[in-house]
């Protein structure tokens, strides 16, 4: 298979870097076009804000790779980088690597589910595109089983690995039923964002965003369907809410020990939950101390991050186990490909010999008799046929590589193929 791969990604570039590359979907949708014309018959382009890829069926078996790199290189205008930044992948390391990255164990962070959707979306690009042909379909369906089997045979993607996924579930094993729960989360910035949406998709009762900036308050309160409180009135009001979430960017501590107790006093015996994931923090962790406080900050949050995370590397050994199964399954396919031909040129040959021989003597006998004859003769045709037909499939399913069976096609091809018969009695 002569899949060939180039990938600029966390592991060969830094942030600024992938940022520079990064390809929006109408950057990817012309420089396909690109591609397309000139360098791969068919392929993909993947973008993520971690990865710029691309895999494909090249034009000319001889491409050379860094031809793709100078393409993407020059399309973004990009200087600072070099073929160096970028990895390679041929046949079945491309194959195994598209695996890999699909089933979330070549991602920033180990077992994303992100990853997975972002995959089929530029498959499916491809796909609208016509970019992809019968070999880079079936590489797409692979991938994407890949992904759907580490999700479902394996823990790759279980417990958080993200402060605020993390926060969210210390707040579930609090809380059993959030539905009746309030929530403020106060910063509306990349971790407060993530934290609110966490809560939004738990079905949080209600929410509040509180934020020094009105506007991007307002934007975040939007997405995530709740109301603002202005921060101003914070203090004034925080004794309403079961939990508080606090991950702005001040210098310093913004709700302190006596402030929260206050808090605890007009909550009268109802708990509340804390979670500081700021830092510096935003909370005096003397609050732990409480009676009816649950606080959680960045520290213990972390020890949870790096147990889920030492979980999911014992997965890498079952999801590497899927990857080479179905890699096995996909070259087994690809394998048939060059015996289809082979079992159709044998069958071909043989029933030209049957009909040639049908027709010497059909007006000889009775019609009725010719009949008798073709159906006996195209069973008989069939019963020798089925065996060799059999373990040539076999044979090409077996796991031997794709030189291997073609040179057993080849030799087969040569035994059946009555140009070159004729060709040799001609020349002798």
């Amino acid at each position: 298979m002569n899949l060939i791969g180039t990938s600029i990604n966390h592991h060969t570039a830094t942030i600024e870097q992938r940022e520079a590359l990064h390809l929006s979907k109408n950057e990817m949708t012309e420089f396909i076009g690109l591609l397309r014309n000139n360098l791969l018959s068919d392929g993909f382009v993947i973008s993520t804000c971690n990865r710029t890829e691309i895999f494909g069926l090249p034009i000319d078996n001889n491409l050379d790779i860094s031809k793709i790199q100078d393409a993407l290189l020059s399309y973004k205008h990009v200087d600072g980088l070099s073929n160096k930044n970028f990895l390679n992948f041929f046949s079945c390391g491309a194959v195994k690597h598209l695996f890999s990255v699909t089933s979330g164990i070549d991602s920033l962070i180990l077992g994303d589910s992100q990853i997975h959707g972002q995959m089929k979306d530029a498959f499916q690009l491809s796909v609208d595109m016509n970019f992809a042909g019968t070999i880079m379909r079936r590489i797409f369906d692979t991938a994407t089983r890949v992904g759907k089997r580490s999700i479902t045979e394996t823990e790759i993607g279980e417990g958080a690995v993200s402060v605020s996924y993390a926060a969210i579930q210390v707040v579930e094993k609090i809380f059993a039923n959030l539905q009746n729960r309030s929530a403020i989360v106060i910063g509306a910035g990349e971790t407060g964002e993530l934290a609110a949406l966490h809560l939004k998709d738990k079905g949080i009762g209600k929410i509040a965003i509180a934020n020094r900036t009105l506007i991007r308050a307002e934007e975040l309160a939007r997405k995530v369907q709740g109301e603002i409180v202005p921060f101003e009135n914070l203090h004034e009001l925080l004794h309403n809410f079961d939990i508080v979430i606090s991950a702005t960017s001040a210098p310093g501590v913004i709700l302190n020990y006596d402030e929260v107790k206050t808090i605890v006093k007009k909550r009268r015996g109802n708990p509340v939950c804390l979670m500081d994931l700021a830092l510096p923090r935003d909370i005096d962790p003397a609050v732990a101390k409480l009676d009816g406080v649950f606080y959680n900050d960045i520290d213990t949050l972390g020890k949870i991050i790096d147990m889920n995370i030492r979980k999911r590397e014992k997965e890498i050994p079952a999801v590497e186990a899927i990857i080479l199964e179905e890699m096995q399954n996909l070259f087994s396919w690809y394998n048939t490909l060059e015996v289809i031909p082979t079992i159709k040129k044998i069958r071909d040959f043989f029933e030209e010999i049957r009909q040639e021989e049908i027709d010497k003597i059909k007006h000889k006998v009775h019609e009725e008799d010719i009949k008798k004859l073709d159906d006996m003769t195209k069973r008989l045709v069939g019963r020798l046929l089925h065996n060799p037909t059999i373990r040539l499939r076999q044979i090409a399913e077996s796991g031997l590589n794709y030189q291997e069976v073609a040179n057993y096609t080849s030799v087969i091809s040569n035994l059946f193929n009555p140009e070159q018969v004729d060709e040799e009695i001609n020349s002798n």
